[in-house]
């Protein structure tokens, strides 16, 4: 199983702010795309947000676009999810991930997530 330490899930109203944060062994964070992506029982897996960890832009999925942002420490091989705006079609069980690296070497594929560690949940209720 993938080296992650994943922290940060829980409870609020809609509207309010979680932050997700991700700390990942040195040989999975570096040169590599790490992001998130969630998962509620009965739905089809969905990439949140991405980025290439040396020098990319985050990539965000539609749904979540204006409302989260993600982050990275290189220093600490840590990517964060900031949650702004919650709702309550955010509710699921969130996971850190790498993700594939696309043909230039340095885009990452959203929906295509490689290696994933324990999932933490979050929960918004309206």
């Amino acid at each position: 199983q993938a080296q992650y330490v994943t922290s940060g899930g829980g409870s609020v109203q809609a509207g309010g702010s979680l932050r997700l944060s991700c700390e990942a062994s040195t040989h999975i964070f570096s040169s590599n795309c790490m992001g998130w992506f969630r998962q509620a029982p009965g739905k089809e897996r969905e990439g949140v947000a991405v980025i290439y960890t040396s020098g990319g832009t985050p990539v965000y999925a539609d749904s979540v676009k204006g409302r989260f942002t993600m982050s990275q420490d290189n220093a600490k091989n840590t990517v964060y999810l900031q949650m702004n705006s919650l709702k309550p079609e955010d509710t699921s069980m969130y996971y850190c991930s790498s993700f594939v690296i696309g043909l230039t070497g340095a885009d990452c594929l959203l929906r295509e997530p490689v290696n994933w560690g324990q999932g933490t949940q979050v929960t918004v209720s309206s």
